[in-house]
């Protein structure tokens, strides 16, 4: 079993930045993919960036492209988040997740396990 525990999020302008994190525990997670997804009120949970075991390659969704950048620490057993030039679209509950052992895939699915996620609202 592995717990997930994300921090960071808050209510930040419009343009502005934050850098998620979420701690792994229960178990190593640097043989594993690891995911950022969100959900805002009355939609679907989203893809929003993934990063390899080693960090050698990342993926992220079209929308935050450029403004965000995953990364990891695995001896810290956390990844991280961050977030520059903040829209108000971005407003949602942003969950990490460990994905499959390989690959950077996109599918919430293929991932097993989840944070209880960190409130992100961005006012205009």
């Amino acid at each position: 079993q592995v717990q997930l525990v994300e921090s960071g999020g808050g209510l930040v302008q419009a343009g502005g930045s934050l850098t998620l994190s979420c701690a792994a525990s229960g178990r190593t997670i640097s043989r594993y993919t690891m995911g950022w997804f969100r959900q805002a009120p009355g939609k679907e949970r989203e893809f929003v960036a993934a990063i390899t075991q080693s960090a050698a390659s990342a993926r992220y969704a079209a929308f935050v492209k450029g403004r965000c950048t995953i990364s990891r620490d695995n001896a810290k057993n956390t990844v991280y988040l961050q977030m520059n030039n903040l829209k108000s679209e971005d407003t949602a509950v942003y969950y990490c997740a460990v994905g499959p052992p390989f690959g950077l895939s996109l599918t919430r699915y293929e991932y097993d396990y989840w944070g209880q996620g960190t409130q992100v609202t961005v006012s205009s």
